[in-house]
């Protein structure tokens, strides 16, 4: 299936946005041969700056293969910004409602298209303490499974430098650079034959989240952690020490009180 055009809000886009990123960061981009040049597939993203999706954008727009992001709803609803998603083709995200899963639905339309759509499997920045990815929501396995498309792994570095995770001013100098590695397709065939279960579904993800890692870790030039952050398991584990430490509070001033009685 051939590849949509870019078409005037994309090309637009990319006049306002294009000029402040190239004074901002430098780039250094690599794996452009692995984006097919026809018909739909994912790039599968980490995601550790509110920065990064302008940078990768960029990248994946000089492949000549614009990506579809899942952005929140709200952001498609008035003014100029709303405007710019609809018409850049933008795929709006209803979290917690009765629409929650239309954009799973319009991912696989989007893909069967022909077109790429971009997921940042982890659904958020990275809480892992030194920016590693997390693991992964199933929508890009989803999505993957059942059009049986192509999943490229893309590591991102350097969005981080200007603009930290959570932070509210950038770091402008010295100027940093932008390191994109795309990959060759993750092998996902193991799956296709296979109901998709939330087992399935959960095993799939692992596959594609060790492969961005994987890409991560040649950028970076170091190890990524055996086992990767899962912001559900530390919840978990926050809420068990929380709990530990009121119920030591409460046995010490239990024994105070015994004390002070007699």
């Amino acid at each position: 299936m051939p590849r949509r055009r870019i078409g005037f809000w994309y090309r637009f886009a990319a006049v306002l946005c294009k000029p402040p990123l190239v004074v901002l960061i430098k780039r250094d981009w690599r794996g452009m041969e692995h984006i097919p040049a026809e018909g739909g597939f994912i790039t599968a993203v980490n995601h550790n700056s509110h920065v990064d999706p302008f940078a990768y954008a960029h990248f994946q727009y000089n492949t000549g293969r614009v990506p579809r992001f899942l952005a929140k709803s709200g952001l498609f609803k008035k003014g100029f910004v709303g405007a710019a998603m609809r018409g850049t083709g933008q795929i709006p995200v209803y979290r917690e409602t009765t629409d929650a899963l239309s954009a799973f639905r319009a991912a696989i339309d989007a893909v069967e298209r022909g077109e790429c759509v971009a997921f940042y499997p982890e659904g958020t920045l990275t809480r892992d303490p030194d920016l590693w990815p997390m693991t992964g929501k199933t929508g890009a396995a989803r999505v993957a499974l059942q059009t049986k498309c192509p999943v490229i792994p893309v590591a991102q570095w350097g969005a981080n430098e200007l603009l930290p995770p959570y932070a509210k001013k950038p770091h402008l100098f010295p100027r940093k650079t932008h390191r994109v590695l795309a990959g060759p397709p993750v092998d996902l065939s193991a799956f296709y034959d296979q109901e998709m279960t939330p087992e399935v579904l959960k095993e799939a993800t692992e596959v594609i989240m060790a492969a961005i890692t994987r890409q991560l870790e040649e950028i970076r030039g170091e190890k990524a952690p055996d086992v990767p952050y899962d912001p559900r398991r530390e919840r978990i584990e926050q809420r068990r020490r929380t709990t530990a430490q009121n119920s030591r509070a409460q046995g010490e001033q239990a024994e105070q009180e015994e004390g002070q009685g007699t």
